[in-house]
Order: C-alpha cells, then sequence, then structure tokens
C-alpha cells in the first residue's frame, strides 16, 4: 500500500480547508487528556506509540489518563456540567454503551463530529455504528474499533461444541460439572462481566426479539427468570464456589494462563492471536462463542463540549482514523483491535471471527446489574 498522510483534504468532508488548519494550528502545544480503559497493555503500548506520532507530527501532547472503568471519567463530566464549569478535565473519551447514554443525555457531548473530523469520510458505512446499545449516535460519538465478546479455553481440556463449533450454555454447564472450581467470570459490573451475562442471556433465549427493545417489566420478568434459573446452577460450580469472582477479565486471563482457571474470555478479537504470539498464552487456546451468535459492537472516541483543548481533541481524533493509526490498532502484533475503515484504506485486518449479535438495549444493563447484585451480593 502506497505511503499513508496524516492528513486528508477536509474539504472532502464538507469543511473548509482554512478551518481545519485553524484547528491544526491552535492545537500545536495543546494537552490532550485522553480518558480511557487502563485494563489492556496492548491498548497501553499502543497509546504510546500514537503519543509519540502525535507530538513529532502535530506538537500535541497526549496523556492517557489511565480510569479502571469510563464511567469515573463520566461521573467527573456529570459533575462538572452541574457546577457549570467552564472548562473540563476530560479532552477525549473512549467510551461506548451506557456511558455514552449518560453523557447524550445529559447533553455534555460535542456534535457534529463527522463534519469536524475530516478523516471520518474513510469510516466503513456498512458497519452498525450508528446505534450503540439500541440508541442512536446522532454524531455525538465516532467508532474506533470493533469489539466481539468471546471465551478461550484450551484444546487440552475443551468443553463439547455443537457441530456448528459454539458452545450451548447446556455445555458450559456440563463442563462446569464436570470440572468444578476451574470457571468463573468478572464481577458485574464490570464491563465484561455483565457482557458474559447478556451473552448468556441471549443465547438462552435465542436472542428473543424483546432485548433489543427498552426493558418493560411485564415482558422482560420472564427473560431475567431464564438467566438466573440458569447462574443458580452454575454458580457452586465454579471458582470459590461462586462465592467470589475474579475482578477483571485481566485477572481471568491470567488465572487460565496459570492454568488455576480454564477459561477466560475477551473482548477483542485478534487478543488471542496476540497473547499467543507473545508467548502468554498456550498455542492450545482456542477462542469460541457462547451460543451461535456473539455480541458484537463498536466503540468509539467522544469530546466533551467543553474541553479544554478542543482543537487538539479533534485532531487527536482525526489521527486515530487515519489508515495508517487504524492499520497499527488491528495488527496483532500491536493490539489487534479491528478497524473502522473501509478496506480499501487498510492492508489486512483481523475479522470478526463469529456471527454477530447487536448488543442488548442499553436499559437492560441497568436491570441485569441491579438484579444480580440483588440475588447474588
Amino acid at each position: 500500500m502506497s505511503q499513508v498522510t496524516f492528513q486528508v483534504n477536509a474539504q472532502v468532508n464538507a469543511q473548509p480547508e482554512d478551518e481545519w488548519q485553524a484547528h491544526l494550528d491552535a492545537a500545536r502545544g495543546q494537552t490532550v487528556y485522553f480518558h480511557a480503559w487502563g485494563g489492556s497493555a496492548e491498548a497501553n503500548r499502543y497509546l504510546r506509540w500514537a503519543a509519540g506520532e502525535l507530538r513529532e507530527h502535530y506538537d500535541i501532547r497526549l496523556r492517557h489518563v489511565r480510569v479502571a472503568d469510563i464511567s469515573e471519567a463520566v461521573t467527573r463530566l456529570l459533575a462538572e456540567s452541574r457546577s457549570d464549569a467552564s472548562a473540563s478535565a476530560v479532552d477525549l473519551l473512549w467510551v461506548n454503551g451506557k456511558n455514552f447514554h449518560a453523557l447524550k443525555e445529559a447533553d455534555v457531548l460535542l456534535g457534529d463530529l463527522s463534519t469536524q473530523v475530516p478523516n471520518s469520510h474513510l469510516l466503513d458505512s456498512q458497519l452498525p455504528y450508528t446505534v450503540d446499545f439500541g440508541i442512536p449516535t446522532d454524531d455525538y460519538e465516532l467508532p474506533w474499533g470493533m469489539g466481539q465478546f468471546y471465551l478461550m479455553y484450551n484444546r487440552e481440556s475443551a468443553p463439547e461444541l455443537e457441530p456448528d463449533g459454539y458452545l450451548s450454555p447446556a455445555a458450559l454447564l456440563d463442563f462446569a460439572q464436570g470440572n468444578p472450581g476451574t470457571l468463573s467470570y468478572p464481577l458485574p459490573p464490570d464491563f465484561h462481566g455483565t457482557t458474559f451475562l447478556k451473552q448468556l442471556l441471549i443465547a438462552l433465549s435465542d436472542n428473543d426479539p424483546r432485548l433489543a427493545e427498552p426493558y418493560q417489566v411485564a415482558t422482560g420478568e420472564a427473560l431475567l427468570t431464564q438467566l438466573f434459573a440458569y447462574l443458580d446452577q452454575l454458580h457452586p460450580l465454579l471458582w470459590r464456589d461462586g462465592r467470589a469472582f475474579v475482578g477483571s477479565a485481566a485477572e481471568q486471563q491470567r488465572l487460565f494462563a496459570d492454568g488455576r482457571l480454564l477459561m477466560a474470555m475477551s473482548f477483542n478479537p485478534g487478543e488471542l492471536v496476540s497473547a499467543k504470539a507473545r508467548g502468554s498464552l498456550a498455542q492450545s487456546s482456542e477462542a469460541v462463542s457462547l451460543g451461535p451468535q456473539a455480541i458484537t459492537n463498536s466503540h468509539y472516541l467522544a469530546i466533551p463540549r467543553h474541553a479544554s483543548a478542543p482543537s487538539a481533541a479533534l485532531v487527536t481524533m482525526n489521527f486515530f482514523l487515519s489508515p495508517k493509526a487504524q492499520q497499527r490498532k488491528a495488527d496483532p502484533e500491536y493490539w489487534g483491535d479491528p478497524a473502522v475503515l473501509k478496506a480499501e484504506h487498510l492492508q489486512t485486518a483481523p475479522e470478526l471471527r463469529f456471527e454477530s449479535a447487536s448488543e442488548p438495549h442499553v436499559s437492560w444493563n441497568e436491570v441485569i446489574e441491579a438484579a444480580w447484585r440483588e440475588r447474588y451480593e
């Protein structure tokens, strides 16, 4: 592929060239405080590379503010909005799902991003990025990558899979019964833990269409009853008898690598390939979908309306959507997070492994987490 430049013709995306140049000029010397999940070594390493590129080519200092959960940044932004702060401590954030919904509801995000970020015209319009957990994005966030939920297991102690190659909830329960104390999942509301519960619900209910709609007690309780009847059978068979749970997907993967757990989970389609290449997971490790369809979504970048360095945040977002940055991010050697650009702007990139299922409507997150805490804590 020919050498990719960092800047594109801004006029392609309906922004006058002089306006984009004004952002480039204003961004020089600014610092962008990028609030993003810090629990992935691959993502952290990628952001260190991006910081070097932004410093060299744009004189922008990228500061990765590592958070255990992006809800920490959301709480801060909502507090700032209530105090009428004139400038936010957050310039850019990695967000999706219920956290985006909360920020959109509070009207604290910069809008019309596609007209302000030139590289947005490179996005693959075939990807379902205009809806986030059932909520229209309305140009308040732009996709940065793709995620798909899956489980990891070792061929040497493998569960029984369906003929189509997926793991059914019934087979997972059988595997837990045959290997007590060797399975777990992250404690909700950890993102991966809640996603595991939603994935189970999709698989148990054959992706009931009610999951795509806002939760209604009259129709939703039956689905929750199905989920918790299954968990009541599973929990006594889990690690520490289901009385304690791992704190994160990263901790679960470490225990899996050590052989103390027989399964782990991920939302990064390239993570298993990367881990095997680094030697942190055995070459016999495999990926499998829990149910015939795997929850698949986009994750996004957003800018607060009152960001302290708005021009630098826009230039940084534009860089993250450049072919060079997207290609490096998609390479399993560096991160393995799938690109969101049209194929003609990329070299090879990891593909999604499994048939996709949409995220349930955002309202299901809170309902599932609250019901889980009431039942098991």
